[in-house]
């Protein structure tokens, strides 16, 4: 099989919640950030109602002021690299990295989170990637998608990103990517589904499962 023959020669991760199970550590701590910062504290009850919301939409009902968000996502990625021993890679993610890889497959990351703070997460699986765009931006995760399908060489259409958010699948669809989505990170698999991803995964196995069995039909 070519590369040009595959339908999606680039696969491009979130990190949080599709791959590193940072969903519980982020639980723990959010209400520590909400207090040092002045934003709503996240109660118990709330939790479920968030994972149905967008970003925008999540800062609105938060009270999260815009002009704040890059000194809390600083301080984040801050706490978040003393406790990355704590913030475990989900099962089965090595093995299902290592397969794409196999295949030929180019990986990509792209994550708020800061490029060190990745690759210590990811630990030798980093090797795998080709692309990393980390770090917050001004333009959103758009404007990362576009840059790392330029780096690749590829088309638009030949890529597709992997994410577990309502923002990861409108920042694919701003870029004029395919977007698939997990069904166990922050957002509630309704609330993806409801806005149709190319691809669907509801287990860590099943991205390896569908895009290499794509390949092979696209041969």
């Amino acid at each position: 099989m070519t590369r040009s023959a595959m339908p999606y020669p680039l696969v491009i991760f979130d990190l949080d919640g599709t791959l590193a199970d940072s969903l519980p550590w982020f639980r723990r701590n959010v209400n520590d950030v909400a207090d040092r910062f002045g934003f709503r504290r996240i109660a118990d009850d709330d939790v479920e109602s968030l994972r149905h919301a967008g970003s925008r939409e999540i800062l609105r009902r938060l009270e999260v002021p815009l002009w704040k968000l890059p000194r809390i996502a600083r301080h984040i990625r801050r706490m978040k690299a003393a406790h990355l021993d704590g913030i475990p890679l989900f099962p089965g993610t090595a093995a299902m990295l290592q397969r794409l890889s196999g295949t030929g497959i180019t990986l990509a990351l792209v994550s708020s989170d800061n490029e060190t703070n990745a690759r210590r997460q990811l630990g030798e699986a980093a090797a795998l990637f080709s692309h990393f765009d980390c770090g917050a931006s001004l333009f959103g995760k758009s404007a990362k998608f576009r840059r790392v399908v330029k780096r690749a060489g590829l088309t638009p259409a030949q890529a597709i990103s992997i994410g577990d958010e309502v923002r990861d699948i409108e920042a694919a669809r701003a870029a004029g990517i395919a977007c698939g989505a997990v069904m166990w990170g922050y957002a509630a698999p309704n609330a993806l589904r409801a806005l149709g991803p190319e691809m669907v995964f509801e287990r860590m196995e099943d991205i390896a499962v569908r895009l290499v069995a794509a390949d092979r039909r696209a041969d």
